[in-house]
């Protein structure tokens, strides 16, 4: 008789308990959505000195999910190292980052479906390099807390990795004959060397070591706030918006030409 008394007074009790609000609906309360994303990685981001405003290829992905959502959009600037450890801060509320989905980071963040793919190259000085074997014992640039330097290491384990802050000043330490190869996704790699006062030295060949999947990364088990993000992504790609997007930074008239050869789609 205790025990049906105790089990009534606490289904009363639950009947009083709010839910606990996940990110989607702070998100939709406040009206804004604060997304993490790259300054200085033509073409996914890029800050315009003279406006303090960042463009590029993820920002207009955020933008796209704030509209989708019906709020309004921040964009802060994060380093490589800083996407994880700013959305667990709660600094931001997503990162669209140029952030490959892997294993060991699906243990501490949740991603969407992929909205990029690529694979991760070099740039080099032109003629130097052929094949994968002129790179074994190079040295080479690259950002530290990246999947580029998880996959030199792993791939080149004999060569020498200098580690970055970000990609601009290893690309300056190329420049300048300091090391033998930049390495990181080749859109990336194509938006620095584009920037280079000195390009037509350098190129990137055909020599890759890993296919690259970026997601939108949001806090682990936030899962409506990441079927939120893959239905706009997966709307995006039915409406031909995702395809314009890459065409406005990819197209055949970009610094950065690539073609498109994926598709956004639910797995």
């Amino acid at each position: 008789m205790k025990f049906k008394h105790l089990l009534a007074a606490c289904l009363c009790l639950s009947l009083f308990v709010p839910a606990l609000a996940d990110d989607l609906d702070a998100i939709k309360k406040k009206g804004l959505l604060v997304v993490g994303v790259k300054d200085s990685t033509p073409p996914f981001g890029v800050r315009d000195v003279k406006t303090n405003t960042i463009a590029g290829y993820d920002v207009d992905f955020a933008l796209a999910i704030a509209k989708h959502m019906g709020v309004k959009v921040v964009v802060k600037a994060v380093e490589s190292a800083e996407r994880i450890p700013a959305l667990q801060r709660h600094d931001v509320d997503m990162v669209i980052a140029t952030m490959t989905k892997n294993a060991e980071r699906e243990k501490q963040v949740d991603f969407s479906e992929g909205y990029f793919v690529t694979g991760q190259k070099f740039v080099v000085r032109k003629g130097k390099v052929n094949n994968i074997e002129d790179l074994t014992k190079a040295t080479i640039g690259t950002a530290t807390g990246s999947t580029s330097e998880k996959q030199l290491r792993r791939e080149l384990p004999n060569a020498n990795v200098v580690l970055f802050e970000d990609y601009a000043p290893a690309m300056a330490a190329l420049s300048k004959g300091e090391l033998d190869a930049v390495s990181t996704d080749e859109p990336i790699l194509a938006g620095l060397l584009n920037k280079m006062p000195n390009k037509q030295n350098f190129e990137i060949p055909d020599v890759s070591i890993s296919i690259e999947i970026y997601g939108v990364a949001v806090r682990k088990g936030e899962t409506r706030l990441v079927k939120e993000v893959n239905d706009t992504l997966i709307g995006m790609e039915q409406s031909g918006e995702a395809a314009k997007i890459f065409n406005r930074w990819f197209g055949e008239n970009t610094a950065t030409p690539l073609l498109r050869t994926f598709k956004i789609k639910a797995h």
